[in-house]
């Protein structure tokens, strides 16, 4: 099996583990991941994540022109843009999961890292994630937001919206979404309780130590 016709099967059967676990409903959100020539495979418009058609699967140049298969979600653009500013970037999600599009929606002082380090795991797989102002679904000034913020980050929220995840592989930035997901929720079940976030020497010592 090729390459390309290996990962569109990766996005079906990723596809459906998120829709299983409640994490996709719908027809929202988009999975995509890169190929060896720069080239990007990326969910069709209007497609449910649970249903997925290898086949039909978008691909689309790194310019975002159609190359195969079915029209393109309407925010491959973002994607692209992740893409163009982490090369070792291989993979994107991006969903409407219910704690982290909460988390979104709150009014927060501070949009540098909009969750706090709960767990050395959040720490590693997500990182500090920055919250991108509101714009409309498709909105194409959003690509240069993503791509400012794609630079330092592999991980950011759209405000009203939802998160982009990336990460080297598609396993790892589903991984990735995971866990920022099971923060959200621990976010919402703490609540007002008094909590213990790592300190700033807990996080960096977790930095240094596995890269992030």
């Amino acid at each position: 099996m090729s390459e390309e016709n290996h990962l569109r099967e990766e996005i079906v059967r990723y596809g459906r583990l998120l829709y299983d676990r409640r994490l996709a409903h719908g027809s929202a959100g988009n999975l995509s991941v890169r190929l060896a020539d720069g080239s990007v495979l990326v969910t069709p418009t209007n497609s449910s994540l649970g249903f997925l058609d290898p086949a039909r699967i978008s691909k689309v140049s790194s310019r975002g022109e159609l190359l195969a298969g079915d029209p393109p979600s309407k925010e491959a653009f973002f994607h692209l843009a992740v893409y163009d500013q982490r090369p070792t970037a291989g993979a994107v999600v991006h969903l409407h999961s219910t704690y982290s599009v909460a988390v979104s929606c709150l009014c927060l002082e501070h949009t540098d890292d909009v969750l706090p380090p709960l767990t050395a795991y959040h720490v590693m797989r997500v990182g500090k994630l920055p919250l991108l102002k509101y714009y409309r679904p498709g909105d194409r000034a959003l690509a240069e937001a993503v791509r400012g913020a794609a630079r330092d980050h592999k991980a950011m929220m759209l405000a009203n919206h939802g998160p982009i995840v990336s990460g080297k592989t598609l396993d790892e930035a589903v991984c990735a979404y995971e866990e920022l997901e099971e923060t959200a929720k621990l976010f919402f079940i703490l609540g007002d309780r008094k909590t213990s976030p790592l300190t700033f020497e807990a996080v960096a010592e977790i930095n240094t130590v596995f890269g992030n």
